[in-house]
């Protein structure tokens, strides 16, 4: 690959990188989700099987077992701490596997990268579009047990793609940034791992952030996370509707997030070939 080629920074190249791949990141997207469930027995079967077998299991672990309630509500049915379980795990889970696989993207791909017209800035949107595929089914499978226990979906459900949107960006800006990382420092791939977990607990998976002490709920607002968990089971769980002044606020971080990781990798991907 040629160092003397220039790879435009600019916050424009990011969506028009994406509209001007769309057909590739498409086609590699679903040879990747396809290939994960290749020569199992059921195939693709098992997008759907698994998160209702996870939910199964939080229902009977933390409502039968542990007896667990969401909030003060005594009068809570015993799946309404499973349910908004679920749903934190959801928004954990798409963000997570982003991250865990972002700095192995490039390096695991060689090939891809001596070849001068291969868009490489693409990698994190296939990786993103897997991700997307396994979060909508197992968002699909908690509206379907809504229906099935409470007979009935909130209508504020609609709004889920919005309330997803700067938590896209965010990871795919983080993507961006770990992907390039990962060619130059190979540990960063053990640190991920480390710091999405981490993140599991300090994010409002198992608790609402109003369980917290007054003191200690504005620092948990600091998690990326935590804002997109609860409105994500507001609009998908308890049928309220979106903070919006909130959520600008969360998609102006997240663009300037993307942009800066997207500027990192762009920046740094002339020396991919030399590492690799």
């Amino acid at each position: 690959m040629s160092t003397n080629q220039q790879f435009s920074v600019s916050l424009i190249e990011i969506f028009a990188s994406f509209w001007r791949n769309r057909n590739l990141i498409w086609q590699m997207t679903r040879r990747e989700v396809v290939g994960r469930y290749r020569g199992s027995i059921i195939g693709m079967t098992w997008s759907f099987f698994h998160p209702i077998l996870m939910l199964a299991v939080y229902t009977f672990v933390f409502s039968v077992v542990f007896k667990a309630r969401w909030g003060a509500g005594g009068d809570e049915d015993k799946t309404g701490f499973a349910i908004a379980l679920f749903a934190g795990m959801i928004i954990h889970g798409l963000f997570a596997d982003c991250i865990n696989r972002a700095p192995g993207l490039i390096i695991s791909n060689p090939n891809f990268v001596k070849k001068v017209v291969f868009p490489l800035e693409i990698m994190p949107w296939v990786a993103m579009g897997s991700a997307l595929f396994h979060s909508l089914t197992n968002v699909f499978v908690l509206l379907l047990a809504q229906l099935v226990i409470k007979q009935q979906v909130p209508t504020t459900a609609i709004f889920f793609p919005a309330i997803a949107l700067p938590l896209v960006l965010l990871s795919m800006g983080l993507a961006w940034f770990l992907a390039a990382l990962g060619v130059y420092l190979r540990d960063i791939s053990q640190i991920t791992g480390i710091f999405t977990t981490i993140l599991m607990f300090i994010s409002p998976v198992f608790f609402p952030i109003s369980a917290l002490p007054p003191a200690l709920q504005p620092w948990l607002i600091l998690n990326p996370l935590a804002f997109i968990i609860e409105q994500v089971r507001n609009i998908l769980i308890f049928g309220k509707t979106p903070n919006w002044t909130g959520w600008g606020i969360a998609l102006s971080a997240s663009i300037i997030i993307a942009w800066a990781g997207f500027w990192w990798f762009q920046k740094t991907r002339k020396g991919f070939a030399d590492v690799l």
